[in-house]
């Protein structure tokens, strides 16, 4: 009988793990929800491409929608705790569409869907209040493959 009731928790026990994975990795078809937040320092490689890895097959954890590194005028180094703003319509006109906080080591990311449509226009406002706003518009959230390598660093004037 004894036998009988252990069998019984381990199988309750490995059952229960096996949903609480199952939930855990079906979330959002696979992808966990992140976003960055101001002040957090978990994020890394600033300046790179970060939808290399954070991508559905990828190595990174969670597959983002909108990333990229905030940097100083200068461009020397990050601008930690900016914002980056979305909106359908040029110079912070339209409709916002996101908004997403820069976290302390000047990156920003999101796994939540953006509907990009016929592109958004991207604004930055750092700590200080000024604002840096993109002149055309993007339909993808790839910062990093452009800003710093063929175009300027996205800057928090």
């Amino acid at each position: 009988m004894r036998k009988s009731k252990v069998f019984l928790m381990m199988l309750v026990l490995a059952f229960s793990v096996f949903v609480s994975c199952e939930n855990d990795d079906d979330e959002n078809g696979g992808n966990k929800d992140m976003s960055s937040s101001f002040n957090d320092n978990e994020s890394h490689n600033a300046g790179q491409n970060c939808m290399s890895c954070h991508k559905s097959g990828g190595q990174g954890e969670g597959w983002f929608t909108v990333a990229g590194t905030v940097y100083n005028a200068s461009g020397a180094a990050v601008s930690p705790n900016a914002t980056v703003k979305l909106y359908t319509g040029p110079d912070g006109t339209g409709t916002l569409v996101k908004t997403i906080e820069v976290d302390g080591n000047g990156n920003f990311y999101t796994t939540a869907d953006v509907n990009f449509g016929s592109g958004l226009y991207t604004t930055v406002t750092g700590t200080t209040g000024n604002i840096s706003k993109m002149g055309s518009s993007i339909t993808t959230g790839q910062c990093n493959s452009c800003h710093g390598s063929g175009i300027g660093k996205i800057s928090a004037n």
